[in-house]
């Protein structure tokens, strides 16, 4: 495996319209702080994951990879201890206008079911001010499925501008905004870290929607409570950001079924998407490294993983 550069995250977001939400422009000198405290931990995290590749062939099937119940003692991740790919989340990203914290549901299989290539996250938190791994905070996921539609969304039509669909549904962007239209919750998950600071959540391939390319959102909450019906009541968001997946890699995915049915539009890629130019500011890298699950072919499922450095 070849590691990329450290990464960095989601330090500016010029793309309200495609996806609106509360957001801070970062000064340089703030971007230049960020990059020097991700580029600081790169040895920790390089020893650390000289480890995960003992355990490179245990898990390779997807019976092996089962799901365990919720107790908050997680299965053991794909790897052993997190990787140096570091990537730095900072606060108050755009979340974006799909967020619906009340379908967020603590649990470590999100697929429900949902048609398309199986993929396993495999997320490792980092301090990126101790460069020490983070024990215990709650790594929150959602992405659309095969098609382009979110959970509880899923009465919007994905093909649709979101300007437009705004002008359609007499909306306006602003503090509040609320598109929901159900509590359906697939494709959408949250798992506490483990000791060495990883998670691990199965999903399927995420597929694209107008104006987006593929990409998945993620949160980092520290002081988390679980309410009853398994969705965080309180917390306190410490990162908001998204993630990527090579180029190449989604083009091979979305030739196939279900995939391939999306005609409607044209997908928009990596390299003419805004927030992915945004957030791949200064040379850094969102992409999510990725092996295949049975070590041959990626289309059969796979590994997805990447470390989230987290200015604490």
């Amino acid at each position: 495996m070849q590691f990329q550069t450290l990464l960095l995250l989601g330090a500016l977001i010029p793309a309200i319209v495609a996806h609106p939400g509360h957001h801070e422009a970062l000064s340089y000198s703030e971007l230049t702080r960020r990059s020097k405290l991700s580029k600081r931990c790169e040895p920790q995290a390089a020893a650390m994951n000289a480890k995960r590749w003992t355990r490179h062939n245990e898990k390779k099937s997807l019976a092996a990879r089962s799901n365990t119940s919720v107790v908050i003692t997680t299965e053991a991740p794909y790897y052993d201890v997190i990787q140096n790919d570091t990537c730095v989340l900072v606060p108050e990203v755009t979340s974006g206008p799909y967020i619906w914290p009340r379908s967020q549901t603590l649990r470590q299989d999100m697929s429900e079911d949902e048609a398309g290539v199986p993929l396993y996250f495999d997320i490792g938190v980092m301090n990126v001010n101790t460069c020490e791994p983070l024990e215990g905070v709650l790594v929150d996921l959602w992405h659309c499925n095969s098609t382009g539609s979110y959970s509880s969304f899923e009465a919007l039509d994905p093909n649709t501008p979101f300007e437009t669909l705004l002008e359609q549904l007499n909306k306006t962007i602003g503090p509040g905004l609320d598109l929901h239209t159900g509590d359906t919750t697939f494709l959408r998950g949250m798992w506490p870290t483990d000791a060495n600071g990883m998670m691990e959540m199965k999903s399927v391939f995420p597929g694209f929607y107008v104006e987006r390319t593929i990409h998945v959102h993620v949160q980092v909450h520290t002081n988390w409570v679980v309410g009853s019906n398994g969705t965080v009541v309180s917390d306190n968001t410490i990162s908001t950001g998204q993630i990527f997946f090579a180029e190449d890699l989604s083009e091979q995915i979305m030739a196939l079924e279900p995939y391939a049915s999306h005609t409607q539009i044209n997908r928009t890629t990596n390299a003419i998407d805004t927030i992915y130019a945004a957030e791949s500011v200064n040379g850094f890298n969102p992409i999510m490294s990725v092996v295949p699950l049975d070590g041959e072919d990626v289309t059969k499922g796979m590994v997805a993983y990447i470390t989230l450095g987290v200015d604490a």
